[in-house]
């Protein structure tokens, strides 16, 4: 089968502006960025505020291996099947970051003949948005050491003649770093302001990759009627932000720094969702791309409220598994937007359950074991415990839900069958094998179908908990009823903070854990199903202008490090100026 790169290169484009006139938009509110991807401007919200809404469709997944089970392919292959089946279909996604792409896992525009393009331009600079969050997150990261600097050196009478507060900052508890859109384990952890009195305080600090940056949360979570109302919402939370604490605990936000409205110019064009189309024409919002394991990993409500006014169903796919995005879906991005899925589409592989099951280690960038590429039943039946726990936490939420069987050509029959048989005993309304990786959107239309049927029956959403609860109560809610815990432990570090933030007002914020992808639990060497385990939260941080909490579940890196071969090293340009080595 041809690479990916070359799959996208053969596709036949309709012109950006046919893609947007088929959707139903108008040339005016169309910003083109060449021919081949665009901006809807969101005063398009307005004039389509009234057409009926679409069916909203979340695609999540089992706890997946290391190199991803095909999540993204199969959001794309859907809207594909759902295509071929006369349905007008979007799919919303994130923008992905540079550090996978030019690290092992690859970009994120699908793969084999379910894909967005052109997929060089979608795993590369898109329109800018990334690099609009990048300067504006660092402009923030200069700001603060600007403001510490020239508090250390005037007095107060100088700083009210300049019409500045002195906001005393604690250099030992500033929360915010700065950011680079590529993986450099190098830049975790770093000493700046040396060099001598002009070029600043020397403190510690460090670089998180750009979509980890709260400006990207707030990005996903903005929303609004139309432009004007969007950017106020987007300007209203980048002035909540907290970027540290004042040496009395209290906390310093953006807007006491004198930096919000300066960051809002920098983003304001980024509120605007990014049209591409799938290798068979139909319409992708390209928007936002938080972190998954930090941040709440799903693309922007903007792009979803966009969508599912413009189209029969909406494809959105959240970040890694169902204990993970899906639940942050419901009750950190629903709740701020007010929209409630139809459907859920539970992603899982033959090779996926084996892991769960016991089979050996997956390492991204080494070959198989024989286990995931040869029939093993029993090892295959002692997984399925993962799946029936994922589908459980869906019905905890009361979303129809329907399992995509990704298969890869080394899947059995048998094998196949087993997971189907296994999928709906456990209470999927249906499990489809699909093969839209290598026949596009024919390979997907019994998934489609599948899913035109299920979102046909009542859905019965409810949040998990409400937001009056205190933080270590909604916590326990998530770590008991979402992962199976047992307890939920507290380091004196995070029971200082949760008392600091509730004292704060800022206890009332929904909860988004970050944890593991690699697991149910809070241990990525946990496989299967496990339960009764004890969860230890080592530290609570707050994205206020975003509109949660963060509790640290483990060791989280906010910037990955690249391999020994790392994907970029395969990555140029040939003699026709075409990128070459993507993937």
């Amino acid at each position: 089968m041809s690479s990916d790169l070359e799959i996208a290169r053969t596709a036949k484009l309709k012109p950006i502006a046919q893609v947007a006139r088929d959707l139903g938009l108008e040339d005016e509110e169309v910003i083109p960025y060449g021919s081949t991807k665009a901006k809807i401007h969101l005063d398009a919200l307005r004039r389509i505020s009234s057409n009926p809404m679409g069916r909203y469709i979340d695609v999540t997944a089992i706890t997946p291996t290391p190199l991803g089970e095909g999540k993204t392919t199969t959001s794309i292959g859907l809207v594909q099947g759902l295509g071929a089946l006369g349905h007008r279909a979007i799919a919303c996604i994130r923008q992905p970051s540079m550090g996978p792409t030019f690290g092992i896992k690859g970009g994120a525009a699908g793969g084999g003949y379910s894909q967005v393009v052109p997929m060089d331009e979608f795993n590369l600079h898109l329109t800018g948005d990334m690099h609009a969050i990048s300067v504006a997150h660092n402009l923030v990261a200069a700001a603060i050491d600007a403001r510490w600097y020239h508090e250390g050196r005037l007095t107060t009478k100088a700083l009210d003649a300049l019409g500045l507060k002195r906001l005393n900052i604690d250099p030992n508890r500033i929360s915010w770093r700065r950011v680079v859109d590529v993986n450099d384990r190098a830049l975790r952890n770093v000493v700046i302001g040396l060099g001598g009195a002009l070029d600043g305080r020397p403190r510690e600090s460090g670089y998180d990759i750009t979509v980890a940056s709260e400006l990207m949360a707030i990005l996903a979570l903005a929303d609004g009627a139309d432009y004007a109302s969007a950017l106020r919402n987007l300007r209203e939370r980048v002035g909540r932000v907290v970027m540290g604490l004042t040496k009395d605990g209290a906390p310093i936000t953006l807007e006491d720094l004198g930096v919000a409205g300066a960051v809002t110019v920098l983003m304001k064009d980024t509120l605007h969702p990014n049209l591409m189309q799938t290798l068979e024409g139909q319409p992708a919002l390209v928007h936002a791309g938080p972190f998954g394991n930090i941040a709440h990993g799903n693309s922007s409500i903007l792009a979803d409220r966009m969508a599912l006014h413009l189209g029969d169903y909406v494809i959105t796919e959240s970040g890694f598994a169902a204990d993970m995005g899906m639940e942050k879906f419901f009750d950190i991005k629903c709740r701020v937007s007010g929209l409630k899925p139809d459907c859920v589409v539970m992603v899982a592989t033959v090779r996926a359950l084996k892991t769960h099951g016991g089979g050996p280690k997956v390492v991204a960038g080494r070959p198989l074991d024989p286990a995931y590429t040869e029939e093993n039943l029993p090892l295959l039946r002692a997984g399925m415990a993962n799946l029936a726990a994922h589908l459980e936490i869906v019905r905890k939420f009361g979303v129809p839900v329907v399992v995509a069987i990704n298969r890869f050509p080394t899947d059995s029959e048998h094998e196949l069958e087993l997971v189907r048989h296994s999928a709906v005993e456990a209470g999927a309304l249906a499990a489809v094998t699909t093969e839209h990786h290598a026949r596009g959107g024919d390979g997907a239309r019994d998934l489609a179908q599948a899913v035109v049927e299920a979102s046909k029956e009542p859905s019965q959403f409810e949040f998990l908990y409400p937001l009056d609860r205190s933080i270590k109560e909604k916590i326990e809610t998530i770590a008991k009823q979402i992962y199976r815990a047992g307890s939920v432990a507290y380091t004196p570090q995070a029971d200082a903070q949760i008392a600091d933030f509730e004292r704060s007002g800022f206890g009332y914020l929904p909860i988004c854990m970050a944890k593991t992808h690699l697991s149910i639990s809070d241990d990525p060497l946990l496989k299967g199903a496990p339960q009764g385990f004890e969860v230890t939260v080592r530290e609570v941080r707050a994205s206020v202008g975003a509109g949660f909490i963060y509790p640290l579940l483990g060791e989280m890196s906010t910037m990955p490090g690249l391999g020994a071969t790392p994907g970029f090293m395969k990555v140029d340009v040939n003699e026709d100026g075409e990128v070459v080595g993507l993937s």
